[in-house]
């Protein structure tokens, strides 16, 4: 069902290919980090019956992109049965779409396409960033057992005895990344049997207690085999994050400059949210929240340009479009 404003069309099925990382890596080189900057599609989920035709708009504007998916364990008080769905949090009707449904369908085309034509350099060609809204352990091993239908699908990287030991991967069209808890490390990582295929990969473990404390200070983890990048709100580079940001400054640069290149010294991949800058008629008509809002798309740029500048690895807003279009328009 469409949203409260005009659903956007879909461009044809070639753009869904199109390059969009700036810079683009050299073959076989993309699956690392610092090699490119791609537009994460935050919240690109449906809400209650609006706003179903998000993935199709993140699509829309080209691979490689990363898609978060925000998911939450349901249980019918009728019947009693659980199950995963594509939901920011309560209310929680049971009619949201599972990720099956939602992701796995609707990049099947895609993947497929792209197995057939091999890696030219550019895969994961599709980030999955998944966003746990609960964390009850029947929730995760549901999710471990649907990426498992899928594997052959999945970046994956060998479970060996040294969990210190950052294996090679073996790339394929999809990168799994989740979040920094220790439950979802249980499962996704404690859980695999050594020699077995790790499926997913987490965030190191972040300290914003005092979010303009020297990179070391937030982030002192190296990245680990099943560890191996760092989510970061936009607080940590200007003070009080997008409400409060002023006018973008040298020492803002360098600042992310710093965060970074720690980020890939350490061997992360580094992401920012939520990076938007748009009207109050915009953030109501796509059901944007506030506390991302830089306030003008000409703050945002800035900030987008900047980002691109020092490397950030995924640049997460809700204007997949205009991302896109920025990132895709850059040499």
């Amino acid at each position: 069902m469409p949203g409260p404003c005009s659903t956007l069309s879909l461009v044809l099925c070639a753009s869904l290919v199109s390059p969009l990382a700036a810079p683009l890596a050299s073959a076989q080189d993309a699956a690392h980090p610092g090699a490119r900057t791609i537009m994460d599609a935050h919240n690109c989920y449906p809400y209650f019956e609006w706003w179903y035709d998000r993935i199709d708009r993140a699509l829309s504007a080209g691979t490689p992109l990363a898609i978060e998916q925000d998911l939450y364990w349901y249980t019918d008080l009728k019947t009693g049965k659980s199950a995963s769905l594509v939901a920011h949090g309560e209310p929680v009707s049971g009619h949201e779409p599972t990720m099956e449904h939602y992701f796995f369908d609707r990049v099947r085309p895609i993947v497929e396409q792209a197995l057939k034509d091999g890696d030219h350099g550019d895969w994961p060609l599709i980030t999955l960033n998944l966003d746990f809204k609960t964390e009850e352990p029947q929730h995760l091993e549901a999710v471990w057992a649907l990426l498992t239908k899928y594997q052959d699908w999945l970046t994956t990287a060998p479970k060996t005895a040294d969990p210190a030991a950052v294996e090679k991967l073996t790339v394929r069209p999809i990168l799994v990344l989740t979040g920094e808890s220790d439950a979802q490390q249980k499962v996704f990582y404690d859980q695999v049997p050594v020699g077995s295929n790790l499926l997913v990969f987490g965030a190191v473990h972040a300290h914003t207690e005092n979010p303009m404390a020297p990179p070391q200070v937030i982030e002192p983890e190296r990245a680990s085999n099943y560890r191996r990048w760092w989510n970061n709100p936009w607080s940590v580079v200007e003070q009080g994050g997008q409400r409060h940001a002023g006018d973008w400054t040298a020492a803002d640069q360098e600042r992310l400059r710093s965060l970074v290149a720690h980020a890939h010294e350490q061997g992360l991949w580094i992401r920012f949210y939520t990076l938007d800058g748009a009207t109050e008629k915009e953030l109501s008509c796509n059901g944007w929240f506030h506390g991302y809002n830089f306030g003008s798309f000409a703050a945002v740029e800035e900030r987008w340009n900047a980002a691109l500048a020092a490397g950030v690895d995924f640049i997460a807003s809700d204007q997949y479009e205009q991302l896109g279009a920025f990132l895709r328009d850059r040499p």
